[in-house]
């Protein structure tokens, strides 16, 4: 009986060690979307570091190294990256690839050294194969060159599923990686040129009714796509991190019937600000990859009841945010 006591004891006690959690851009989309979810989920036995690019360089190993000497975390979401809409990428694919693969090497190589019991990277939908059956899963990852437009940034992405392997196969790391689809809330990029497709379609929608000008959808409107509230996405986040137990990654993303077209969340926008003007299509503009539907089938044999917040009205409260928070608001 006594024997049997304290094994229950030491459990409990393994158990209840403190988990020290370093989020990488934690002042960003997702990781201001993790903070609002925290601060109601919060464990006893959990520490959560939120860090921005004020607190660390992590393009640069010595800066890289330093953080994690300083907060010594036991686990770590890697959400930190150079992203940007389809437009950015065209323009800057070299930079992409290499500023995205030198600060997930060190943030993948501090966490190795430092013996962080658990990584978390971020990825995402683009770095799937171009030219592929749908939808895509986590096994088709490596299938083929991903869409011309982001493939340098989609590459460098893959290279963290192939460090998360090796680092489990040769050191035992738990690095493991989700793939998350189009995100967007508040706290998003919202910059016309530079965002991705919600956060500019939400700000020239926000310009064309203040100056009552037409509202401009670039290309076609044609391209489909799953998109998925940051609040949602944080949500899932925190799930990984505590229960997912896989090197493998994992597809984050609502069900396939979700899928919008560009034009259907352009409308969605304009209803949610009651925009009555002119709509116009430059369609001299690239549509980007015109279809990447993802199965959500492995997320939903460990969460088949999860519930995500329908697009339409994810929108209006990310329409609500930015009215609200235009001085603060990245654009």
């Amino acid at each position: 009986r006594k024997e049997y006591l304290e094994v229950l004891i030491t459990a409990d006690k393994l158990n209840m060690e403190k988990k020290v959690i370093l989020v990488t851009g934690g002042s960003g989309l997702v990781g201001k979307g993790i903070q609002t979810v925290i601060s109601s989920d919060k464990r006893e036995d959990e520490e959560w570091i939120f860090l921005s690019s004020k607190d660390a360089n992590l393009l640069i190993k010595e800066e890289t190294f330093a953080v994690f000497e300083k907060y010594k975390p036991t686990h770590v979401i890697h959400l930190a990256a150079l992203v940007g809409g389809l437009y950015a990428h065209m323009g800057n694919n070299h930079d992409y690839f290499l500023n995205n693969w030198k600060m997930d090497d060190n943030i993948l190589e501090a966490s190795k050294k430092t013996n962080v019991k658990k990584l978390v990277s971020c990825l995402s939908t683009c770095v799937f194969p171009d030219k592929t059956s749908y939808p895509i899963d986590e096994t088709m990852l490596h299938n083929g060159p991903p869409h011309p437009s982001n493939a340098a940034f989609s590459y460098a992405k893959r290279v963290i599923d192939l460090q998360n392997r090796k680092c489990n196969e040769e050191h035992g790391c738990m690095f493991t990686s989700v793939v998350p689809c189009n995100v967007f809330g508040p706290h998003d990029n919202f910059d016309p040129l530079h965002a991705h497709v919600m956060g500019a379609l939400i700000n020239r929608a926000y310009e064309a009714k203040k100056n009552d000008t037409a509202f401009e959808i670039w290309g076609t409107g044609a391209a489909q796509r799953q998109f998925i509230y940051n609040l949602d996405l944080a949500k899932l986040f925190i799930w990984v991190l505590r229960e997912y137990q896989e090197i493998d990654p994992i597809i984050l993303a609502p069900d396939e019937a979700d899928e919008v077209s560009i034009k259907e969340a352009a409308m969605m926008i304009l209803e949610a600000f009651d925009f009555k003007g002119e709509v116009k299509y430059l369609t001299d503009k690239s549509d980007g990859q015109l279809k990447k539907t993802a199965s959500n089938a492995k997320l939903r044999t460990y969460l088949p009841q999860f519930q995500f917040m329908s697009t339409r009205q994810a929108i209006r409260e990310t329409v609500q945010w930015y009215v609200d928070n235009q001085h603060t608001a990245r654009k």
